[in-house]
């Protein structure tokens, strides 16, 4: 909220007033499109993080392309696309639909899950990326469905200090919608997680970049974005694939967004600050 403190930013050394983004790549491992986009945008362009779907048909390749990168688990009990289906690592009965794979909406999942099923299967994702050589840096939940429901918001939190990790968690304008303060009972539990969480808008993160370097508020800010490269397989099993490569090339071949973000001075940073911030490392 406007004249509010971020102690986040004190505890990274940065001044009260300082504005920092995260730019995160969601979906890593989903396909080889996004695995060449997501670590693209990382390597040479405007990405300061990405999160890795462990179950995507793709996850090994994007394991044999890290080197160290800033990633994270993206945790993963749904599978919404029509053409492209990925299920449970640990074959757990409550996690499948009719179809083969996960649920295709969070609801279905909600309504079917077994909270016990959840746990272990998050749990093996977090702990096959470990396996694989990632240095994870912090905990997503692909399409939120942890932290809009009691039961699996507690999964969350309990992993998130298993492994001691910081989390991605919904602004604190959702907290209202969601019907639970998610943020002060993470807070409470010592997990830490960015001030905000902006969406990305229709005209993709180009024009919520252009929009947003300007309006920044103090703190640490997250903005996600879902880049893919344009090829044939992205167009195949991918919805929405025009939007994911204006993403891509937003973040990678965009100057202007670079030359806008110095210019507005805000720092970019990713998760693995606030994770050694987390374990004690800072």
């Amino acid at each position: 909220m406007p004249g509010e403190t971020s102690p986040l930013l004190e505890r990274l050394g940065l001044e009260p007033e300082a504005r920092v983004m995260i730019i995160s790549c969601d979906q890593l491992g989903s396909n080889h499109a996004a695995n060449m986009a997501c670590y693209e945008a990382l390597r040479d362009g405007l990405a300061t993080t990405a999160s890795l779907m462990v179950p995507g048909p793709w996850a090994r390749e994007a394991a044999a392309r890290y080197r160290g990168d800033d990633v994270g688990v993206h945790l993963t009990l749904n599978a919404e696309w029509d053409l492209l289906r990925w299920g449970p690592t640990t074959q757990s009965p409550s996690l499948f639909d009719g179809d083969g794979g996960f649920p295709r909406t969070v609801q279905e999942l909600w309504e079917n899950a077994d909270v016990d099923e959840v746990r272990r299967e998050c749990r093996t994702q977090i702990e096959r990326a470990i396996l694989w050589g990632f240095d994870v840096t912090h905990l997503t939940s692909h399409l939120d469905a942890m932290p809009w429901r009691p039961e699996f918001f507690d999964v969350y939190v309990e992993l998130a200090l298993e492994f001691a990790l910081p989390v991605r968690l919904p602004d604190p304008s959702a907290e209202r919608a969601i019907g639970f303060p998610v943020r002060k009972l993470a807070a409470e539990e010592g997990v830490l997680f960015p001030d905000h969480l902006v969406q990305v808008t229709a005209g993709g993160i180009r024009a919520t970049l252009e929009r947003l370097l300007f309006e920044l508020p103090a703190g640490v800010t997250e903005v996600c974005a879902r880049p893919a490269a344009d090829t044939p397989e992205a167009r195949a099993a991918t919805p929405d694939w025009a939007a994911r490569v204006d993403d891509h090339d937003a973040l990678v071949h965009d100057g202007d967004l670079r030359r806008l973000a110095d210019r507005a001075g805000v720092l970019l940073t990713g998760y693995r600050a606030l994770r050694n911030l987390q374990r004690g490392a800072d």
